[in-house]
């Protein structure tokens, strides 16, 4: 055999024996860069090492690398630069929106990518209760460390500025409720969604009123609902008390109603009714002055406020606490039956404490009332 094809022919089976081998080293890689795709994918997925929930405060601005590396260091990612390298393969950007976070218990970093990416943050919780003053709603939110205070120091009026409503008195112009928002969430912004809230409710409320009532315009029927939502905690009571102010409306009698009083006393009240007080003059005395008071004496619950204009009229002009304990009163059509319920409560009441009758009686005229 010729020289010159022998060597043609063994350099052939070199460079297929190379060929080979950079073949088998391509597919190696391939198997290795696959191995590791689908490691990365595995482990993205597998349950993290927190044995419990851990939480991560984010702040505005931070970086994926730098949250993940904080997450780590609480325990809750094994290994931050993986789940980088993960979301660089995926040619994912996530955005993580700031706030606190609470990492679920064994969450694995797909779960905490999807956490961030939807925003869901702990929400705080402040509870503001019906028949509460708006002096009570601000003190919450001086109180509620996740509240960002910006309305420290200023007065009510100045608040109702900040709020877009410079003209009106805030008593009675927030729904209470149980408010849910995110940490550092301002108190502005909590009082601007109660307002909202009691906005609509009373505009909805005013929609359905009964025809004919006594009332002309939907902040008298917040004045009303307040006076309703501070005599009584007792839902089936509400219309009928409502009904017994709408009557003595009606007919002009002075409503009487000893929570206006207190209201009006303001810091001056020291716990009970003196006779004293009921003779003395302010705005919101209706034992002195005929009609509704100037302004709700207090916030009212949706109850309250479906009873202002939907109240049920029965003739009945009089109420008094029973004294039996459960927050009930007795309704009276007349002052003689009213009369006599009140010497039943004294009564009561004398039996129960065994002291001196009260200074004054949580009823509605019950001191002479014509």
């Amino acid at each position: 055999m010729p020289r010159s094809k022998s060597k043609g022919r063994s350099r052939a089976v070199t460079l297929a024996l190379v060929g080979l081998a950079v073949l088998g080293a391509i597919a190696l890689l391939a198997a290795t860069a696959a191995g590791g795709y689908y490691w990365l994918q595995r482990e993205f997925q597998a349950p993290g090492p927190a044995p419990a929930p851990v939480r991560i405060q984010v702040e505005p601005g931070a970086s994926v690398r730098a949250v993940l590396n904080q997450l780590a260091g609480q325990g809750a990612v094994r290994n931050s630069r993986e789940v980088q390298l993960y979301l660089r393969v995926h040619g994912r950007r996530p955005r993580i929106q700031a706030g606190m976070y609470e990492i679920p218990a064994r969450a694995s970093p797909a779960q905490i990518i999807e956490l961030f990416e939807q925003g869901r943050v702990v929400l705080e919780q402040l509870t503001v209760t019906e028949g509460s003053t708006f002096a009570d709603f601000r003190r919450a939110l001086e109180h509620h460390a996740a509240v960002t205070h910006t309305l420290h120091g200023q007065s009510d009026a100045q608040v109702m500025v900040a709020l877009g409503h410079a003209a009106e008195h805030p008593e009675g112009r927030f729904f209470p409720d149980t408010y849910r928002f995110a940490a550092k969430t301002t108190d502005l912004e909590i009082l601007a969604l109660a307002y909202d809230s009691m906005q609509r409710l009373i505009e909805a409320a005013w929609r359905q009123r009964e025809p004919g009532l006594p009332i002309e315009r939907p902040y008298q029927a917040l004045i009303l609902a307040s006076m309703v939502e501070k005599e009584t905690g007792l839902a089936p009571e509400r219309p009928r008390i409502a009904g017994v102010f709408v009557s003595r409306l009606r007919k002009g009698m002075r409503l009487q109603s000893d929570p206006t009083v207190i209201y009006g006393l303001g810091e001056g009240y020291d716990g009970d009714i003196h006779m004293r007080d009921l003779i003395t003059d302010t705005p919101y005395n209706t034992y002195t002055r005929s009609g509704l008071p100037p302004t709700p004496i207090a916030l009212p619950g949706r109850e309250a406020v479906m009873a202002a204009v939907q109240p049920q009229e029965s003739g009945e002009l009089y109420f008094v606490a029973t004294g039996a304990g459960d927050g009930a009163h007795h309704f009276s059509k007349t002052l003689e039956e009213h009369n006599a319920a009140v010497k039943t409560y004294l009564t009561r009441l004398r039996s129960r404490q065994r002291t001196a009758a009260p200074r004054a009686v949580v009823t509605t005229g019950a001191r002479g009332a014509r």
